[in-house]
């Protein structure tokens, strides 16, 4: 091996040559490329992105050859681009962990055969810079990293995700140079970098030097402070020198207009004071930035400034003197094709997206973001709880009590700790969107962490520390008065409502993750954020979170996928843990993130008197008024349209609500259900969306005076009237029963009491034998429970019948009796069962189920119970009355809207990358199923059930582990599910369990439901 310290597991060596901390910035030469951001523009940067010089070791142990010198040939070496993460580019393996190292945990030791990645770049230096101080600003390395200039040592950084800055002038020339670095896998502090994430390596950040003048503004600390309210705002602009020098400052608007200026000479430490009368003030809705220009010598530096105030009061987070509720989410670097590697493009993407379903604080999980994603941050109005580069999760032992906590109780971390938080907040202290400083995540609690909290407190007591691993249940340090706040993870809904009316708990309580998002969920959002509105202690949170972390690839035949832990033959590895996002990979919305969108809505409707039209609208966002909010309604009557129109919600104050009085001029006490919708849309565009995007809807219901109880199913497609025609044929062959009518023939196998055969004009409508069901493809929130179901065989249930016997009805029909249990081979009954299956005229077939659970034993909750058919090739199209246009659960629905829906079975299907249960439509009234010439089943009910039409049965997808491979199992016919009831899909792969009340828990219900063979040209 090359001769080198071995900085990479020593604890007393965090840099070498490092410039300390500032705040990020970009030296520019005049305010109009100051003001554009474009770094580009700045005659002082020069970007060293491209293509570099690259070769991969297995070992560092393997570089033997002085690589870094000058004359060193690597013309032979690999062509790779920086930025970029090796891993993704062919070298190294990719793997995936969520808590477990990938390597002993042997703290601070880490493997001997330690991957290298060797980058070797020339460049030139113009001859412009002859006179300025020059340095190497690298803003991301995983995980360490040496660097050498024309072949001399220049320094040594670790701390991934936070700038090393080098000054590098006595080793530059002008003309020709060459930049050699030497990135290591692992190091020490890889220990404090174990992000639930795939395990990335590589300069994946941008890389640029940067000319100075000899004497220039090396820091800034800006600081807002308010007089007289909010009336007045006082700006001071804390700077640092190099040396004595003349700074003067203008603090302009949005629309350039100078608002203050001031000037004065500084050496060392200075401080430049401005104040503006009035000021906008900045908030996630109202993301005014005024900006500040600082010119000493050549240089002018912009900073965004926002007028924002931070504050707890009696328990509350308040922006600027306003309660806030925080709806957020947590984010990770993560780019489906370049890793942890994000173009600007991508983040504007993210946030573009999170903005236009009502998010609005990001946790930046567990690491600084990019600087130019603060920039971002700032400029859209998102608040962000800015978190250092701290995890530890795997260094616990469950054996070993108080293990969690060791890194942080031992002093010699105590320097790795406090880096990680002192690079953080000078990175990030500048921007207005950083409402928390978050110590880490899952990294234990002691004395380290105290220290960091402590520090921070120090630098910037304006924005409050968080840290979840502070919680009570982890049992470290009890000295937690250097948090501002209370935080949690998947905690219940009924537990932070105990937080929320302790009166002992001062502190407002933070959910930093709830709702995890992983596959068909998150379902208990709106239980949640019931409770939060509720309770001004509870602050709100973020959900995990926002994106499955897939990497896309092939498959051997040429289909792309997305790849999650194991694909790659990586071991150790969590399997799909990281596809756990309320957005795919490339960002495409799941329906969680459309159920986001409606619960964080921030205007809502109620009914106040339906009979005079009177509807009380709420306003919920926190500093704007609905001026910019349009608003259509419609009313209809059993899916009719009888009246709509607009109203104006302008002047209602945030957090106030009016009664508004619908103009209707048409009677809404008919008979029949009336169903009011309300839609919310943007008058205008914004840099985030369209004018006219739907920002939230609502739709309230009531009945008009009692219909008939009579059955009516006349404004059902496919509704035949019962025909006064003659009475059924009916006639037993062996197990067979055959019963015939006018147009149609139907056949009952007498063993099982089920039906066999559904046929009219001679057209088949079942391509199977029909059965009763109990399961469901596991979801991932299911995995917990998932593991009781297996026990007790729900996924083998078998159906035995202990009699069955037909007779004629007096009224001319035909009826079936049986009873029956279901249960699986060396398990008792789970349940016992009595079915009646009727024949009338018309050759709809009714069946009446009384079912009762077996009580005597635990069996956990039911996943569905219903009955399940098989329609013949071709019953693609799909009519229903119900909720749509996606998917939906008891406990996931409010993102559906009621109505009737025309879609197909392709597209009922829900594609999530790890296959599961998906598509079905709870709430439904009726449903067909049909082929393209309208011949199909008609499905109704007396009570809503839980409706879904496939192409593959659950055992489909419950036995692939990837979306693609679905194709090899996709089937021509059509899997019909008809639930009295489908459990609920919660968020119990990393949150509590399942909710009594969206759990099939019932011990005896009775279930009712019609099949009827159609032509739509019937009716």
């Amino acid at each position: 091996m090359i001769g080198l310290n071995r900085y990479w597991e020593n604890l007393d060596v965090l840099q070498v040559n490092r410039e300390a901390p500032r705040a990020y910035y970009i030296p520019y030469k005049e305010d109009v490329s100051a003001k554009s951001g474009k770094r580009g523009k700045s005659p002082f940067y020069q970007i060293l992105n491209g293509n570099w010089k690259f070769q991969y070791q297995n070992s560092v142990l393997n570089v033997e050859q002085p690589f870094y010198e000058e004359t060193a040939d690597v013309s032979a070496w690999d062509d790779l681009i920086v930025p970029s993460c090796w891993q993704v580019n062919g070298y190294d393996q990719l793997q995936y962990t969520n808590i477990n190292y990938p390597f002993p945990n042997d703290p601070p030791f880490v493997p001997d055969n330690n991957p290298a990645g060797l980058y070797v770049r020339d460049f030139n230096v113009a001859d412009l810079w002859d006179d300025k101080e020059k340095y190497m600003v690298f803003e991301g390395v995983n995980s360490c990293f040496y660097l050498w200039v024309n072949g001399q040592f220049a320094g040594y950084s670790q701390g991934s995700r936070m700038p090393a800055e080098f000054k590098v002038s006595s080793f530059l020339k002008t003309g020709k140079n060459r930049v050699a670095v030497l990135v290591l896998k692992w190091c020490d502090g890889s220990y404090l970098e174990d992000q639930d994430s795939w395990r990335y390596s590589g300069i994946f950040r941008d890389v640029y030097l940067l000319a100075r003048d000899r004497v220039h503004v090396r820091d800034v600390f800006n600081k807002q402070a308010f007089e007289d309210g909010y009336r007045k705002g006082i700006l001071t602009a804390e700077i640092d020198t190099t040396g004595y020098l003349n700074a003067s400052a203008e603090l302009k608007d949005a629309d350039g207009n100078v608002m203050a200026s001031a000037n004065a000479p500084v050496d060392g430490k200075g401080t430049l004071r401005f104040e503006v009368a009035h000021p906008k003030l900045w908030s996630s809705e109202t993301p005014y930035l005024y900006e500040l220009y600082i010119r000493a010598g050549e240089e002018v530096l912009r900073f965004p400034v926002g007028f924002k105030q931070v504050t707890i009061e009696n328990g509350e987070f308040r922006v600027n003197g306003r309660a806030v509720k925080l709806k957020g989410v947590n984010r990770h670097d993560s780019h489906p094709e370049l890793g942890q590697t994000i173009p600007v493009t991508h983040m504007i993407k993210d946030l573009v997206l999170m903005k236009k379903h009502n998010v609005n604080t990001i946790r930046t999980s567990h690491y600084p973001n990019d600087s130019r994603f603060m920039d971002l941050c700032n400029e859209y109005g998102f608040y962000v709880v800015d978190e250092a580069d701290l995890e530890c999760h795997g260094i616990g032992n469950e054996h070993q009590e108080g293990s969690s906590h060791s890194l942080s109780r031992d002093p010699a971390w105590k320097a790795a700790f406090l880096d990680r938080a002192v690079r953080l907040v000078e990175r990030d202290k500048n921007h207005p969107c950083v409402v928390m400083w978050s110590l880490g995540n899952e990294s234990g609690y002691d004395a380290n962490h105290i220290a960091m909290a402590e520090w921070i407190r120090e630098r910037d007591p304006s924005i409050p520390v968080h840290y979840e691993g502070a919680a009570p249940h982890y049992k470290g340090s009890t000295h937690v008065e250097c948090l501002d706040l209370e935080s949690r993870m998947y905690s219940s809904v009924q537990e932070i409502e105990a937080y929320a009316k302790d009166e002992s708990k001062a502190k407002p309580l933070f959910l930093c993750e709830y709702s995890h998002a992983m596959g068909n969920g998150p379902g208990d959002l709106k239980d949640y954020w019931d409770v939060i509105y509720r309770y001004p202690k509870l602050i709100g949170g973020c959900v995990w979170e926002w994106c499955d972390h897939g990497i896309k690839t092939e498959t051997k035949d040429g289909a792309s996928f997305f790849a999650y832990g194991g694909d790659f033959g990586d071991t150790p590895n969590d399997g799909n843990f990281c596809i756990d996002g309320l957005v795919t990979p490339d960002r495409r919305p799941h329906t969680g993130l459309l159920e986001l969108k409606k619960v964080l809505e921030p205007v809502r409707f109620e009914m106040h008197d339906s009979n005079t039209g009177q509807i009380k609208a709420t306003n919920l966002y926190d500093f704007i008024d609905l001026s910019h909010i349009g608003v259509f309604w419609k009313l209809e009557l059993d899916g009719r349209l009888i009246q709509q129109g607009q109203i104006d919600l302008a002047g209602i104050e945030p957090h106030d609500s009016r009664i508004i009085t619908l103009p209707y001029n048409v009677s809404v006490k008919s008979p029949g259900r009336y169903v009011l919708t309300f839609s919310s849309w943007l008058k205008e565009e914004t840099r985030w969306a369209e004018a006219g995007h739907e920002i939230s809807f609502e739709q309230l219901e009531w009945k008009g005076e009692e219909a008939s109880l009579d059955e009516d199913f006349s404004h059902v497609p496919g509704h035949v009237p019962d025909k006064p025609i003659a009475a059924l044929q009916a006639e037993e062959t062996g197990r067979w029963l055959t019963v015939e009518g006018f147009d149609f023939s139907h056949i009952f196998d007498l063993r099982l009491g089920t039906v066999h055969r559904i046929s009219r004009n001679g057209v088949n409508m079942l391509d199977a034998p029909s059965s009763f069901s109990v399961w469901r493809a596991p979801t991932d929130n299911d995995m917990h429970v998932k593991t009781k179901w297996l026990d007790e065989g729900y996924d083998r249930v078998t159906m035995k019948t202990y009699s069955c016997d037909w007779s004629k009805t007096e009224d001319g029909g035909v009826e079936l009796r049986s009873r029956f249990s279901m249960g699986a081979d060396s398990k008792p009954s789970i349940l016992t069962g009595e079915s009646t299956w009727k024949v009338n005229a018309s050759g709809e077939l009714r069946l009446r189920l009384n079912v009762k659970v077996q009580e005597e034993m635990p069996y956990p909750y039911l996943p569905r119970f219903g009955l399940r058919l098989s329609m013949p090739e071709g019953m693609e199209e799909v009519e229903y009355s119900g909720f749509g246009p996606h998917e939906s659960y008891v406990d996931k629905r409010q993102s559906v809207r009621r109505g009737r829906f025309l879609t197909t079975v392709d597209e009922m299907f829900e594609n999530y990358i790890m296959p599961q249960e998906n598509g079905s439509r709870y709430g439904t009234e009726w449903a067909v199923v049909s082929n393209t010439q309208g011949m199909g089943l008609r499905f109704s009910a007396p009570d809503a059930f839980s409706f879904n039409a496939s192409h593959f049965t659950p055992e489909d997808l419950e036995g692939a582990k990837h979306d693609w491979e679905l194709s090899k199992r996709k089937k021509k016919e059509t899997i019909v599910h008809l639930d009295y009831k489908m459990s609920g899909v919660g968020s119990n792969s990393c949150g509590p369990e399942l909710a009594e009340a969206y759990r099939l828990n019932d011990k005896e219900f009775r279930y009712e439901l019609s099949l009827m063979p159609i032509f739509k040209e019937d009716n």
